[in-house]
């Protein structure tokens, strides 16, 4: 069995796929378009926020409300790859690749 420390080291080497995301509402087209270093964690907070009816963004909670969980769909917008480089400030990164999306895709709906 391995130790807690051993348990610890191998979570910290995993890297999970960081990007940007959208979560678009089916019914009126709205999108909320997000970013992470870890997007599966950060949608799954997004999802428990609306499902328990406390998310932060007041018009996607009360589209969520209004429509259901299965009138919106997430999707991987751009995924951004570990680079060799070290000290990468990848939130940083992540914003900036946001932007150019937004500015790429002229999403006209947003909450």
């Amino acid at each position: 069995m391995k130790t807690k420390k051993e348990l610890k080291s191998e979570y910290k080497q995993m890297e999970f796929p960081m990007g940007v995301f959208q979560v678009k509402c089916t019914v009126n087209e709205k999108s909320f378009i997000d970013n992470s270093v870890d997007m599966e964690s950060k949608w799954n907070r997004h999802k428990m926020e609306l499902k328990f009816g406390n998310h932060r963004n007041k018009d996607l909670q009360n589209d969520w409300s209004q429509f259901g969980e299965d009138k919106f769909e997430f999707k991987v917008l751009s995924e951004l790859k570990k680079s060799e480089e070290e000290n990468v400030n990848y939130n940083k990164e992540l914003k900036t690749l946001q932007d150019m999306i937004l500015d790429e895709l002229k999403i006209e709906k947003v909450y």
